[in-house]
C-alpha cells in the first residue's frame, strides 16, 4: 500500500534528488538510473499496467513457474503451485521475485507462508499457512519489492511507477531512504539474485 502518492509532474525533481543522493553508493546510484529512466514508458501504451504481462509469463516459463491464467482473488496469489497471473505486469512480477526468494519448502504454501497478498481472495486460508516471523515477513517483502522493480525494469516497463508505489521513495530526501535502497540491492546480490551490475538473474533460492 502506498504510503505517501506521488504525483507524475513531481517525479522527476524527486528522483533527481534521490539520485543525488546516492553519490556515496556508486553502484546504487547505477543501478537507480535505470529504474528512473523507466519514465519514458510512463505515457502512451507502455503506460498500460497490464501491457507488459507477457513479459512477465515468459520469465516464469524461463524460471520453471507454473502459471494460471485466473485472478488471485479467485483463491490466492500463489497456490503452492502455480502462480494467477490476471493482474497488473507489476504484481506478476513481484510474484515471481517471491518464488526467487522463497526457500523450497515455503513454495508449497499459499502465498509463500508469508500471509495473504493484497490480491489474494482467500484470505484466511492464506494467513493460517503464514509460517515465518514479523520480520523475516518484511525483509522477503523488501527483498520481492526489489526484485520485481529490477524485473521490470529489465523488460522495458514503467518500473519507477511500482517504485513509488511501493514507497522506496517514502522520505526520498532522507538518508535513512537511501541507504535502505543500497542495503537491500545489496542483499540481493549476495543471494545471487541480482549480478555485479545490479541486474536480475533468473536463478532461485536453494
Amino acid at each position: 500500500m502506498i504510503l505517501t502518492p506521488i504525483e507524475l509532474d513531481r517525479l522527476p525533481r524527486i528522483l533527481d534528488t534521490f539520485a543525488c543522493g546516492l553519490a556515496e553508493y556508486p553502484s546504487a546510484r547505477t543501478v537507480f538510473g535505470r529504474i528512473a529512466g523507466t519514465q519514458r514508458f510512463c505515457e502512451g501504451p507502455g503506460a498500460n499496467p497490464y501491457g507488459g504481462r507477457e513479459k512477465a509469463v515468459r520469465l516464469a516459463g524461463r524460471l520453471a513457474i507454473p502459471t494460471r491464467d485466473q485472478e488471485p482473488s479467485a483463491a490466492f496469489s500463489w497456490d503452492g503451485y502455480a502462480i494467477r497471473v490476471r493482474s497488473e505486469t507489476s504484481v506478476v512480477f513481484h510474484e515471481i521475485a517471491h518464488w526467487q526468494i522463497a526457500p523450497p519448502a515455503r513454495r508449497l504454501r499459499y502465498d509463500f507462508g508469508l500471509g495473504a497478498g493484497p490480491e489474494t481472495g482467500r484470505i484466511a486460508e492464506a494467513d493460517a499457512a503464514i509460517c515465518v516471523d514479523r520480520a523475516t515477513k518484511e525483509d522477503e517483502e523488501n527483498l520481492a519489492s526489489l526484485l520485481g522493480i529490477l524485473w521490470e525494469t529489465a523488460s522495458d516497463q514503467p518500473a519507477v511507477l511500482a517504485f513509488a508505489e511501493q514507497n522506496w521513495l517514502e522520505l526520498y530526501d532522507r538518508g535513512y531512504t537511501r541507504r535502505h535502497f543500497a542495503d537491500y540491492l545489496e542483499k540481493l546480490c549476495l543471494r545471487g539474485l541480482i549480478d555485479s551490475a545490479g541486474r536480475p538473474v533468473a536463478t532461485a533460492a536453494q
